[in-house]
């Protein structure tokens, strides 16, 4: 049987051998992008996730009302302003920004305290707000933040609540924090 030739005496590559190409090609582009990605991803680091600092900011005074609640059994929470804090830069491009705050990023907190708050009353307070957070999916993260004390974090949003118990003053201590996330252009605190 003879094969036909091209005019210009070339054979043609045989049938097998385009897939491969075309997949060797795939397997390049694929890599780059890849590549690429990963690069810029060890430049910049995880990124923030976007928050609303408004929608942060109610979640911690609903979480600050509960803490209250549990503390003594009733509500009389004060609007204690939600103050917000500094985040830093990711990956490697931190170094290129050494203790520079990211200006679009934020973490937020809420904290107050009560003086001359007896061990008694303090620790019937820690019991109820630890068992309400674990009921609602809480994970204890932290013993022992004070001489009486502890931390749990939401695994959903990141939140944070710490009470603490100072022995020498008798001082009761909350924080609730919210982690660092991306707030919107325009941002005034």
């Amino acid at each position: 049987m003879n094969s036909v030739q091209p005019a210009t005496g070339a054979t043609a590559p045989p049938l097998s051998a385009r897939p491969l190409r075309v997949a060797l090609v795939l397997a390049g582009v694929t890599l780059l992008l890849t590549m690429s990605w990963g690069g810029y991803r060890l430049w910049n680091g995880a990124p923030y996730p976007e928050v609303d600092p408004n929608v942060v900011a109610m979640r911690l005074r609903e979480q600050a009302e509960r803490v209250e609640e549990d503390l003594d059994g009733r509500s009389r929470f004060e609007a204690h302003p939600v103050d917000t804090g500094a985040c830093y830069y990711r990956g490697l491009r931190a170094f290129a920004h050494i203790d520079e705050a990211r200006r679009d990023v934020r973490s937020f907190d809420l904290d107050w305290k009560a003086a001359d708050v007896p061990q008694a009353t303090a620790r019937a307070g820690q019991e109820r707000i630890r068992n309400r957070l674990s009921e609602q999916g809480w994970k204890l993260t932290r013993e022992r933040i004070s001489d009486m004390g502890f931390r749990f974090e939401d695994p959903g949003t990141g939140d944070q609540v710490d009470v603490g118990w100072y022995e020498a003053t008798g001082t009761l201590a909350v924080s609730i924090y919210a982690p660092c996330g991306k707030v919107p252009d325009g941002f005034d605190e």
